[in-house]
């Protein structure tokens, strides 16, 4: 029995000017930036660094290979780990593009942003995304322990596992273990070694922060069981379709992630790319997931996500104080991004990928395939360009 009936819809006061929302894709208005008070020039000043500064490889690498083709890169990337090969779909990737709202009118484009590219952990906002639609509808309480709502493994009932909530899971301190599509869960980020983690042991649950995809996959495979149908299905009703997304998006899990639920074959979705699969999208659609967020849950006079929800996401995790609810990325103290306001968010995945959302100006950005350790310079140079 499907569990997922129809959006829930709440009504309330008539949307303010800005609280702009596009209307469904390809519909969206945009605006002059210097209309919507951004200085023009420094804003393409953001941009070119955006595309100057294009995610680096080894130039050994790049002499012999097309960096851009994921299917090589990304096996090399983790090719230390033990387990590392991939087992979801990888393809080439596009150049650098991105897209800019101010209000939510579309400011500033740049590149390709049609292609329907990987976003790796991006994945993972998707993926608690479609917690926060079980929550809304009272059959997730993350303080509860998973093994109270699911049971579909020999490895979810070992008894390190029982304590395990949502909420741990959500924010990446479960501490979870197992193996999982053939992926044990000290193989995936290793220490030193890529045996650290399995000679360690492994930590208690809710004790402390380990970004790890075999229990992000962990939390897939438990909400498909809480959902009784795929996560994909649960997205497009609950979220894509509600917000006007493109048909062209598809997320992807790996060759062998089937489970069956009462007698139906579901695929299980990835949290990331990792070994392949998660969520591959165009910019366009990540914009309408940023401003989603901007918004706060709401779209236009709808309620999406719930403040509650929205709310727990941005609570900042313990023993790591710059990550919420998976993969809401905080500015605790400003530290990921010196240039802007405490409560600035980002949705952040490998290649890099990133929504950045900036309430204090009302901004959402897009940025894809710039190297990940220029990020905060370019969220300083387009804040720059929203100062007056």
């Amino acid at each position: 029995m499907l569990r997922f009936v129809c959006a829930l819809i709440l009504l309330v006061g008539p949307a303010a000017a800005q609280d702009y929302v596009p209307g469904p894709h390809p519909n969206w208005e945009r605006r002059d930036p210097a209309e919507m008070g951004l200085d023009p020039e420094k804003l393409q000043a953001a941009i070119d660094f955006a595309v100057a500064h294009e995610t680096q490889h080894p130039p050994e690498l790049a002499a012999v290979a097309d960096v851009r083709d994921l299917r090589v890169t990304v096996p090399l990337t983790w090719a230390r780990e033990a387990f590392s090969s991939p087992i979801g779909p990888l393809e080439p990737r596009a150049a650098p593009n991105g897209i800019i709202l101010k209000d939510g009118y579309i400011v500033a484009q740049w590149g390709e942003v049609d292609e329907v590219d990987m976003t790796f952990s991006i994945s993972k906002t998707f993926l608690s995304h479609t917690a926060g639609l079980a929550f809304d509808r009272g059959f997730l309480d993350p303080e509860e322990p998973v093994i109270e709502k699911v049971t579909p493994t020999e490895d979810f009932a070992l008894p390190h596992n029982e304590a395990v909530t949502w909420d741990m899971m959500l924010r990446q301190t479960s501490g979870w273990i197992g193996t999982l599509w053939g992926k044990p869960w000290w193989a995936d980020r290793p220490g030193e070694t890529a045996s650290s983690d399995l000679i360690e042991g492994p930590p208690e649950p809710g004790k402390y922060y380990e970004y790890n995809d075999v229990r992000v996959n962990a939390l897939a495979f438990a909400l498909t069981h809480l959902w009784e149908q795929s996560l994909p299905e649960v997205l497009e009703e609950g979220i894509m379709s509600p917000i006007g997304a493109s048909d062209s998006w598809h997320w992807e899990g790996y060759d062998n992630s089937w489970t069956d639920v009462y007698g139906n074959r579901l695929k299980v979705v990835s949290g990331g790319g990792h070994w392949g699969g998660g969520m591959f999208i165009n910019a366009y659609d990540l914009a309408r997931l940023g401003l989603l967020g901007l918004r706060e849950g709401q779209w236009g006079e709808e309620v999406i996500l719930s403040p509650e929800w929205i709310a727990r996401a941005r609570t900042p995790t313990g023993p790591e104080p710059g990550y919420g609810y998976m993969n809401w990325f905080l500015n605790t103290d400003q530290k990921r991004f010196p240039a802007a306001r405490e409560d600035a968010v980002a949705y952040l995945g490998a290649g890099a990928n990133m929504v950045y959302i900036d309430y204090e100006h009302d901004l959402v950005a897009v940025v894809r395939w710039i190297d990940s350790k220029q990020l905060a310079s370019f969220v300083e140079l387009l804040l720059d360009a929203a100062e007056e």
